[in-house]
């Protein structure tokens, strides 16, 4: 126990970005007065987001480091983590990130490429924060999303801290059968999906004319990605089968849910997964396998690619790949054959899939499918 504090409380800044260029971080509270949000437990209650912008920064920029995450979203966490996991997890206050705040648009570049980031299940955005970094460091503008009544808790700058329903938990469908699983998730994903395309609008809106002129021009909303994690990957093929926006999309180890599965998608899309099974049983493996093959092959030819990170585990895509650096904690967790890979490393190996596949359909002109597979990365398996 005695090391499980140590390793809670040393400091750890997450990993360097490997790209070019500096990397800043921004925040924005967001409200729909003409939206209702489906998924609040007041019908009226009117849509509200917030908002995460990781971008390339200005070089040599005098603005200070961001903090992980603000203060009132670290005490709201680690109150509803409770003292057993509290030791488990790591003191958010001492992660520290590879993120200027509020600093300058970059000048190397008119415009930058807009990748929407969405989270797994109900977990918030920052918690992708290496992620976010490593793609804004390529020359992305990194957009993520938060939403009252379904992430787990959002801390708005005003003090309001609100909490995900029960009835919001898209982990709580998967045990339903049927008709019945579908409606449950589909309630959910409309809800997640709808949310990106708002998002959407008002970056455009951002772009056209910023307050603080610090986005006006330099959003290229003509090249738009979507990737996420898990539900956050079904969130994404979702949303690049209906809004002709999207121009390439990433599923990270995620199932497909929604009307994708019947209509495909018709624009590049890359299925990333780890090597090992999280599902509770080999039927749901199976439908998994199927629905992803289905759409897979009704992908283009030229834009189209599935790979397998061997020993990489479904839930260390998240910034816990890097910040449970426990040894004795790895150890368990090899003990029982769920972690084949560093965190870190998965984390890098992912890291160079996601930005390789947006360089190749947002920032060039593309006549076949990424060459993805590098000696540098050789737990790569390219899938067929």
């Amino acid at each position: 126990m005695g090391s499980l504090w140590l390793e809670h409380s040393f400091g750890v800044t997450l990993p360097k970005p490997t790209g070019t260029f500096a990397v800043a971080r921004t925040m924005y509270d967001w409200r729909d007065d003409k939206t209702s949000d489906t998924l609040a437990p007041v019908p009226s209650t009117k849509r509200e987001l917030l908002v995460w912008v990781w971008y390339p920064a200005a070089a040599h920029s005098p603005e200070k480091i961001a903090e992980y995450v603000p203060d009132a979203t670290r005490q709201a966490v680690e109150h509803d983590r409770g003292p057993l996991l509290r030791v488990l997890t790591k003191d958010l206050s001492k992660v520290h990130t590879n993120s200027l705040r509020d600093a300058d648009v970059s000048q190397q570049q008119r415009s930058y490429p807009v990748v929407i980031m969405r989270a797994g299940a109900s977990l918030e955005v920052w918690n992708y924060s290496t992620l976010a970094e490593d793609l804004a460091s390529h020359g992305y503008v990194v957009v993520g999303l938060d939403a009252p009544y379904r992430a787990f808790v959002v801390a708005f700058p005003d003090g309001r801290v609100i909490r995900r329903l029960p009835e919001n938990d898209p982990e709580l469908c998967i045990g339903r059968v049927g008709e019945e699983q579908a409606r449950c998730v589909n309630r959910i994903l409309i809800a997640w999906t709808s949310d990106i395309g708002y998002v959407l609008d008002r970056l455009a809106q951002l772009n056209k004319s910023d307050p603080s002129g610090k986005f006006t021009g330099r959003l290229d909303m003509t090249r738009v990605g979507v990737f996420g994690h898990s539900f956050g990957g079904a969130q994404a093929a979702q949303f690049c089968s209906q809004d002709s926006r999207c121009k390439a999309g990433i599923d990270v180890d995620g199932s497909l849910h929604g009307s994708v599965i019947g209509t495909g998608i018709p624009t590049p899309f890359f299925f990333l997964g780890s090597s090992e099974g999280d599902f509770s049983s080999s039927a749901e493996v199976r439908q998994i396998e199927t629905d992803i093959r289905s759409v897979y092959d009704r992908l283009p030819p030229n834009g189209r690619l599935r790979i397998s990170i061997r020993g990489a585990n479904h839930f260390t895509f998240t910034d816990d790949g890097a910040l449970l650096r426990s040894y004795a904690f790895r150890w368990g967790l090899r003990r029982i054959g769920k972690l084949g890979i560093d965190g870190d490393r998965q984390l890098a190996v992912t890291a160079y899939c996601l930005h390789t596949f947006f360089d190749d359909y947002l920032q060039d002109s593309f006549l076949s499918p990424p060459q993805i597979a590098s000696p540098l990365y050789p737990e790569i398996q390219v899938l067929k």
